[in-house]
């Protein structure tokens, strides 16, 4: 039975995920820091465990994949946080948060499972970071920056990981039905379930892409976007620089 290890979910991507997977016949290590709901989950789901664990915390990660087992054929950092940043309130209480959890909450899964991959010859790691991280993103600058370092690191490691039988993936969503772009005070266009977004990750994992993104309108909309020049760019996204928004 193949192994996965899964961050983040006790809930959105996470959890939807996590059943997806299960479905596909993977045994679940659910590491989240929510031990109540993760272990609901994790009573759902045939060969599963439920592991509290802090992403922001290295010694805690580390924890939890050597309780997991240490050795797994997929590992997803899903775990992720979005606070409104707006430039002229910056808080970087607030900053420092995502910083830890999206950016080094990555990289700790990462050194946690990758050297057991490398010496197997197999496995593959995916980071769900964002399709925000493709270009700066008004009010969410912060979360923007740290999906974009998401994407230039897993890219790097992927092509040095690729002479050991290591897969990498980034997996770049759009707006997703989640607690945290239920906070969201606009119309989010095409817009998708975590169910749905499960799917299409679950698919493209399976696959071995090296890039999962969507929904295809918004990527094609952001990779356009991310041609334009800068004074146009700003032009044009300017009069949603006040907008409240919390990215999935």
């Amino acid at each position: 039975m193949k192994r996965a290890i899964l961050t983040g979910a006790s809930s959105g991507i996470g959890a939807a995920l996590a059943r997806e997977l299960s479905r596909r016949g993977y045994a679940l290590a659910l590491l989240a820091r929510r031990g109540d709901l993760l272990r609901e989950l994790a009573s759902e789901l045939p060969e599963s465990q439920a592991i509290e664990c802090d992403v922001a915390d290295a010694a805690s990660v580390k924890s939890a994949v050597e309780k997991a087992g240490g050795v797994f054929d997929l590992a997803i950092a899903n775990a992720g946080v979005g606070i409104h940043t707006p430039a002229h309130k910056f808080d970087i209480a607030n900053a420092e948060t995502m910083v830890r959890v999206n950016i080094l909450g990555t990289m700790y899964l990462f050194d946690a499972v990758i050297p057991k991959m490398i010496e197997r010859g197999s496995g593959r790691f995916a980071g769900v970071a964002s399709i925000a991280g493709l270009r700066g993103l008004p009010t969410t600058s912060v979360y923007s920056a740290t999906k974009a370092f998401m994407q230039a690191f897993l890219e790097a490691s992927r092509i040095e990981l690729l002479s050991y039988g290591v897969g990498v993936t980034i997996v770049n969503p759009g707006f997703v039905a989640t607690p945290m772009t239920e906070k969201n005070r606009f119309k989010m266009p095409f817009l998708m379930t975590a169910e749905e977004a499960a799917r299409v990750i679950a698919d493209g994992l399976e696959h071995g892409d090296r890039v999962i993104e969507f929904p295809r309108p918004m990527s094609l909309l952001m990779r356009t976007v991310r041609l334009i020049p800068d004074a146009i760019y700003e032009r044009a996204v300017a009069p949603y620089s006040r907008r409240k928004v919390v990215k999935s």
